[in-house]
Parts: structure tokens; sequence; C-alpha cells
């Protein structure tokens, strides 16, 4: 069964560990935007600007997006992990992907996810946890977890009930 899952979320709220597990628990491909941006040189953010633009993940997602739909066609399901703090990013995605897709925002409070960010080994500091999460919250898209006071499993397991049972049969 072909489709795609974006999880998108606030710095700090789990986002890529749960989306690193259920890449393996589906054995599906990952799509790490942010290392896409980061190695196109698209993560910059302008001096007139709060965030990276919009223009830049697109930029980003036509570097991956053909090679990922002759993927999904073929049956191979695709995970993408990123903030998505731009409506039109997740929209271009679904534009340029016609099929079956499922969007997950993942929810926790600010100093949750900055407690988080410190403890990890690629720290981005409060400041940018703040700006991102203010960014992210001020959308949701798909269905919304909150992962405050839940492990990583246990996101996973919520996110697991709303894909297709068919997907999950063999797991």
């Amino acid at each position: 069964m072909s489709y795609f899952v974006i999880i998108r979320g606030p710095l700090g709220v789990g986002k890529s560990t749960i989306a690193k597990k259920l890449t393996k628990f589906l054995n599906a491909e990952y799509v790490d935007i942010d290392k896409i941006l980061r190695k196109n040189n698209l993560d910059k953010v302008r001096p007139d600007a709060k965030c990276i633009p919009a223009e830049n993940f697109i930029k980003a997602d036509n570097l991956v997006l053909l090679g990922l739909k002759d993927k999904i066609h073929k049956g191979k399901i695709v995970i993408f992990d990123a903030c998505f703090y731009h409506r039109k990013h997740i929209e271009d995605i679904i534009r340029k992907l016609p099929y079956r897709h499922f969007i997950f925002t993942l929810k926790a409070p600010v100093e949750v996810c900055i407690e988080r960010d410190r403890k990890r080994k690629g720290k981005y500091g409060t400041s940018a946890v703040k700006a991102v999460h203010s960014l992210v919250s001020k959308f949701d898209y798909g269905i919304v977890i909150d992962t405050n006071n839940k492990t990583p499993d246990e996101t996973l397991q919520e996110i697991k009930k709303h894909l297709p049972d068919k997907a999950l049969s063999n797991k």
C-alpha cells in the first residue's frame, strides 16, 4: 500500500525520534528535510525574515520529490521529518505527490521542547526553540498528538492507530 507520512512539529518535540522509529517499523524511506536544506545551502534566514522562507523548502522538495514519487508508485512508504512551519510547504508536497498521505502534528509545551533540546547532542538553543515553536504553533495540520508526558514509543503507538491496517498487519 503506497502512501507517505509527514511528521511535523517544533524543535525538541520528538519528530526525528518518532519519524526514524516509524521508518524502521514500516521499512519505509526516511526524508530529513532539514538535512536537504543544509546540504543545498537553503537553510538560511534572510536578514528581513524570522525564518527560512517557504520557497527554500519548496526548492528542497524539488530536489527529492521526483525520486520519491517513483518509490511511492512502486509501493514504498515515505516518511517526511521537518518542522513544516509553512502551510505552503505541506500543500506543495501533497500536490506533487498525489498519493494517500497522513500528517501528524506533534505538540508539547515550549518549556518541554527547550528541556529536550538541552539534552540532545546538536542543541539549537532556547531562542531557536522558542522561535520555531511559535511558528509551528500558528496552525495545526492533520492529526494532532500531544507528546508531553509520553515516551517516543507511546507516541509511535498513537500514530500507528491512524495508519492503514494492511501496512501494520505484517509488523
